[in-house]
C-alpha cells in the first residue's frame, strides 16, 4: 500500500506539493503563533527598583481584598490612602526612615516625577555631579532630563498648584530607566505635596509589621516585594495580559483560517483524482484499497509538511515576536521562550487536518461504481453530500441561533471582543459548506450579462465555473473567509467605535473643557468656580467596586462631581431617576449592575478601599458599557480634579467668558478647549494598539490565504491542461486562452467576495441590531478601504496565479496534449 501510494504521489507530484504547500504553511502558522503566545505566559522576575537600597518600605496597598464563599477575591483600587503622618512618626523611632512624596512636575515643557532628596539614599539615584539641594530654588534632576540639563542651568518647574519658577540646577543623578526624576529639598517637596506615598525604613521588619498593623490598608514590604512600591510594578504583567489577548485572538484565527484552508485543499485534491479511483475501481481495486490508498497517501504528505511546518513557525516565531515589539503591540523585552508545547499542538493538529482533509472525500470515491466513477471524472455535476449539507445547515442555523439569542438576552454581549470575533466563525464555516450549492447560482447571476457580451470569453467562462463546482468552491474559499473576517472585524470595531463617539458627545453638553489629562492645578480650579457667567462642574476621576452575587468583584470606572454642576453641563442617559438626587450618600449606576433600583442601597468599595453603603439614585440605560458610574466628590477618595466643565449662561458675553477661562488657562499651564476640540481630543475610539493588532492579524491571514488561493488556482490550472489544448484546437489563440482562464480567475473571486461580503453584512446587521436594542443610534461603518485591499490582492494573486501555469502549458503544441491525454 505504501509504494503504491508514492508512485501515485511521484506521477502526480503537481497535487502533492499543493497540498504539502498548504499544510506546511498552516501549520507554520499554528506554530509560530502557539510559541508567541506561550512567551506570554510568564513575565519577566524584576527586583526592586525605586527603593533597591532600603531594608523595608511600608506603602499603601494598592489591592482590595474581600473574602468570599467561593474564597479570597481582589481587585485594583484607583486611590489608595496615604501613609499616615502618625505611622511616619512612628516609624521614624524605629530606625532611620526616609519619606517618599510622589508627585507630577513639568520640566521645561515634558512630563517628569517629583520627589524629596532625602530618599534618593533609598533608590538607585546617586550624585553624577553637583550636589544636593539645600533650598527651595534648587533641584536635582536625572541626566538627560530637559533635554541634557546640567549644573548651574535653569529651567522652569511647574508642580500642581504651585508655580516653582525657574530653580536652579545643583546636581545631577544616573537615569535609572523608570522615569525622569526631579529631587526638591525635604522641605520644599512637603510643601508641594504633603501626603507621604511610602517610607523607607530601615529597621527590624517585624517591629515595622507590628506597629504598621495598627493602621489598616498598609502594606509592609521586603525582599523582592519592594517591587509593589515601583512606579507602575504591574506594568509587565499587564502588558503581557494585552499581548495575551492580542495573541490568542490571532491564534484563533490564523488557526481557523490554515485549517479551513487545509481541508478545502486536501478534499479538492482528492475530487480532482475522480478519474483516476474510477481506473482503480475499474481494474478490480476493491474500496477499501481505494480509501486506504487516499489515507496513507495523506498520512505521508500530513507527516512531512507538520513537520516542515513546525520547523516553519520555529524559525518565524522570533521574527513575530520582533515585529510586535518594534511596532509597540509588545514590551521591548518580549522575546520566544523554550516552550515545546505549541509544536506538539501544531503538528498533531496538521496531521489531524490532512486526515480530516480526505476521510469524506476519500470515502465518497471507494463507494461509486466503476463507471459511475468515470463518468463522475468527465463532468462535476456537483452534488453535495448529504452529510454536508446537514453539517452546513448546523453550523449555520448555530451561529443564527447564538447571534439571535445574545440580541434576545443580553445584546451588550454582541459588542463585546470575544463575541465579535467568534461569532462571525460559525456563520462562514457554515456558508463555506453549502458554498457548492451556491456557486452555481451566484455564478450565473454574476456572469449574466458578461456572457451577453460580444465574444465568447463571458460565455466559456460561464459554463466553465458552472459545471466545475468543486473547483470553483475550493478558490472561492479563501477568499470568502478573507473577506468575511476583514468586514466582520474591522467593520464592527469600526462600529462600536461610532457608537461610543456618538454617545460620549451625546453626553458632553458643555460649552468649553479644561484638563482631562491629569490633575488640574488648584489656582486654575479656584479661578474657573468663580468665572462669572457661566455654570461649572470640577469632576474627578475615580473608581467604585461592588460584589455581585457574591463571588465577582468588578469595579467601574466613576466620575465624582457636584450634582447642580453635572446637571447643568452633561446630559446622562437616564433610564430612570435624577441627577440631582445625587448626594454624598447616594451613587448613579447603569443597568449593568445587579442593584439597579432606584432607592435600593447597595454595599460598595470607594477608590480607597473603604466600604460605604450608597442609595441608587438614578439609573443610566447600558449603551455600549462605558457610561460609568456618578459619585460625588466625598466618595472620590480624595482624588483631585482632573476636568472642568464649562456652560456659557444664557445672555452671557461668550467671547468674554471664554477669553477668562483661556486666560485662566495659559497663566496655569492648562488647555482649555471648545467642546468639539474635547470631543476630537479624547475620541473614545479602540486604541491603536488594539487596531493595529487586528490588521496585523488580518495581515497574516491575507498572506496565508493569498498562497494557498495561488496554491489551488496551480493545482486546478494543472489539471485543465487537455481543456487549454482543446481550445487551441479549435482555433482559439494564446491571447485568448489566457484572457479566458484570468477571467475564469476573477470571476471565482468575485462569486468569493460577494459569499464573504453577505457573511460580513451579516454580522454587522447582527452589531447594528445590539446597538438599537441598547438604544444607541449609530451607523454601521463599513471598512472600505480594507476590503478594497483585499479584494485587490486576492483578485491579483488569483490572475497571476491562473495564468502563469496556463503559459507554461501552452509551450506545448496542443495536438502533443491531446493526444497524450487520450
Amino acid at each position: 500500500m505504501l509504494s503504491s501510494a508514492l508512485r501515485s504521489m511521484r506521477t502526480r507530484w503537481v497535487t502533492f506539493v499543493g497540498s504539502f504547500i498548504a499544510l506546511a504553511l498552516g501549520v507554520g502558522l499554528i506554530a509560530m503563533t502557539g510559541l508567541a503566545l506561550a512567551a506570554t505566559f510568564d513575565a519577566p522576575e524584576r527586583g526592586p527598583e525605586r527603593f533597591a537600597g532600603a531594608p523595608v518600605v511600608v506603602a499603601p496597598s494598592d489591592t482590595l481584598r474581600v473574602p468570599t464563599a467561593v474564597g479570597e477575591r481582589t481587585a485594583r483600587l484607583t486611590g489608595p490612602r496615604p501613609v499616615p503622618q502618625r505611622l511616619a512618626d512612628g516609624l521614624s523611632r524605629l530606625g532611620r526612615t526616609a519619606e517618599d512624596r510622589t508627585f507630577p512636575v513639568r520640566l521645561g515643557g515634558a512630563e517628569a516625577v517629583g520627589h524629596p532628596w532625602s530618599v534618593a539614599s533609598a533608590t538607585p539615584y546617586r550624585l553624577a555631579s553637583g550636589r544636593p539641594p539645600a533650598g527651595a530654588g534648587e533641584v536635582v534632576v536625572t541626566t538627560g532630563a530637559g533635554g541634557g540639563l546640567r549644573t548651574g542651568d535653569q529651567v522652569r518647574i511647574t508642580t500642581p498648584g504651585t508655580a516653582v519658577g525657574t530653580p536652579t540646577v545643583v546636581g545631577t543623578v544616573k537615569d535609572a530607566g523608570f522615569e525622569t526624576a526631579v529631587f526638591f529639598g525635604d522641605a520644599e517637596a512637603a510643601r508641594i505635596h504633603p501626603a507621604v506615598d511610602a517610607v523607607a525604613v530601615h529597621a527590624d521588619a517585624d517591629a515595622v509589621r507590628r506597629l504598621a498593623g495598627q493602621f489598616p490598608g498598609m502594606s509592609v514590604l521586603t525582599g523582592d516585594e519592594r517591587h509593589r512600591a515601583d512606579p507602575d510594578p504591574d506594568r509587565d504583567s499587564e502588558a503581557l495580559t494585552a499581548v495575551n489577548a492580542l495573541l490568542g485572538t490571532a491564534a484563533g484565527i490564523t488557526g481557523f483560517v490554515s485549517v479551513f484552508v487545509v481541508a478545502s485543499t486536501f478534499s479538492f485534491a482528492v475530487a480532482q483524482r475522480r478519474r483516476e479511483f474510477g481506473l482503480l475501481r475499474t481494474a478490480g481495486a476493491t474500496p477499501g484499497q481505494v480509501r486506504r490508498t487516499v489515507v496513507v497517501e495523506a498520512l505521508v504528505v500530513g507527516v512531512l509538511a507538520s513537520a516542515a511546518g513546525c520547523l516553519l513557525g520555529e524559525a518565524a516565531a522570533p521574527l513575530l515576536a520582533g515585529l510586535l515589539a518594534d511596532e509597540g503591540l509588545a514590551p521591548a523585552w518580549f522575546a520566544v521562550g523554550d516552550a515545546t508545547w505549541p509544536l506538539h499542538t501544531a503538528f498533531w493538529a496538521g496531521l489531524g487536518v490532512a486526515l480530516a482533509g480526505v476521510a469524506v472525500a476519500s470515502h465518497r470515491a471507494g463507494r461509486v461504481r466503476p463507471v459511475e466513477a468515470l463518468r463522475d471524472a468527465a463532468v462535476d455535476a456537483g452534488a453535495i453530500p448529504p452529510s454536508r449539507l446537514l453539517a452546513g445547515a448546523a453550523v449555520l442555523l448555530t451561529g443564527l441561533g447564538l447571534l439571535g439569542w445574545s440580541l434576545v438576552t443580553d445584546p451588550g454581549d454582541a459588542l463585546k471582543r470575544k463575541a465579535y470575533i467568534l461569532q462571525p466563525m460559525w456563520i462562514i464555516v457554515g456558508c463555506a459548506l453549502l458554498a457548492p450549492l451556491l456557486v452555481r447560482p451566484l455564478t450565473r447571476l454574476l456572469t449574466w450579462l458578461p456572457a451577453r457580451l460580444p465574444g465568447a470569453t463571458g460565455l466559456l467562462a460561464r459554463q466553465n465555473a458552472s459545471v466545475s463546482l468543486r473547483r470553483t468552491a475550493a478558490v472561492a474559499a479563501p477568499v470568502l473567509i478573507t473577506v468575511a473576517l476583514t468586514g466582520s472585524l474591522l467593520g464592527t470595531v469600526a462600529t462600536i467605535d461610532e457608537a461610543r463617539a456618538t454617545e460620549v458627545a451625546a453626553v458632553a453638553g458643555a460649552d468649553l473643557v479644561a484638563g482631562g489629562d491629569g490633575p488640574l492645578d488648584p489656582r486654575f480650579v479656584h479661578r474657573v468656580r468663580k468665572l462669572p457667567g457661566a455654570v461649572t462642574s470640577a469632576s474627578r476621576s475615580t473608581g467604585v467596586t461592588v460584589l455581585e452575587e457574591g463571588t465577582a468583584l468588578i469595579t467601574s470606572e466613576a466620575r465624582a462631581a457636584d450634582p447642580a454642576g453635572l446637571a447643568a453641563t452633561a446630559r446622562l442617559p437616564l433610564v430612570a431617576g435624577r441627577i440631582s438626587d445625587l448626594d454624598d450618600g447616594s451613587v448613579i449606576v447603569n443597568e449593568e449592575w445587579e442593584t439597579r433600583t432606584v432607592g435600593r442601597r447597595v454595599s460598595v468599595w470607594l477608590g480607597d478601599g473603604r466600604k460605604v453603603s450608597l442609595r441608587v439614585a438614578a439609573v443610566m440605560r447600558t449603551g455600549t458599557g462605558s457610561n460609568g458610574v456618578y459619585v460625588t466628590p466625598a466618595n472620590a477618595a480624595g482624588a483631585p480634579v482632573d476636568r472642568i466643565d464649562v456652560k456659557i449662561s444664557e445672555g452671557a458675553d461668550r467671547s468674554a467668558v471664554r477669553a477668562l477661562l483661556e486666560k485662566a488657562g495659559r497663566d496655569t499651564g492648562t488647555p482649555v478647549m471648545t467642546r468639539d476640540a474635547w470631543l476630537d481630543a479624547h475620541d473614545p475610539r479602540t486604541g491603536g494598539n488594539t487596531r493595529a493588532g487586528l490588521l496585523l492579524i488580518l495581515g497574516i491571514a491575507l498572506l496565508y490565504t493569498g498562497i494557498a488561493l495561488a496554491n489551488t488556482l496551480v493545482m486546478a490550472t494543472s489539471d485543465r491542461v487537455r481543456d487549454l489544448a482543446v481550445l487551441r484546437l479549435t482555433g482559439a489563440t494564446k491571447t485568448q486562452v489566457l484572457r479566458l482562464v484570468a477571467v475564469e480567475a476573477l470571476m471565482v473571486v468575485a462569486v468569493g467576495a460577494v459569499l464573504g461580503a453577505a457573511v460580513a453584512g451579516l454580522n454587522l446587521l447582527g452589531v447594528k441590531g445590539a446597538l438599537e436594542l441598547l438604544a444607541v443610534s449609530s451607523p454601521v461603518v463599513v471598512p472600505w478601504p480594507a476590503l478594497g485591499a483585499v479584494l485587490a490582492a486576492c483578485a491579483l494573486a488569483a490572475t497571476v496565479s491562473a495564468v502563469l501555469p496556463a503559459l507554461a502549458a501552452l509551450r506545448t503544441r496542443p495536438v502533443e496534449v491531446a493526444g497524450a491525454r487520450e
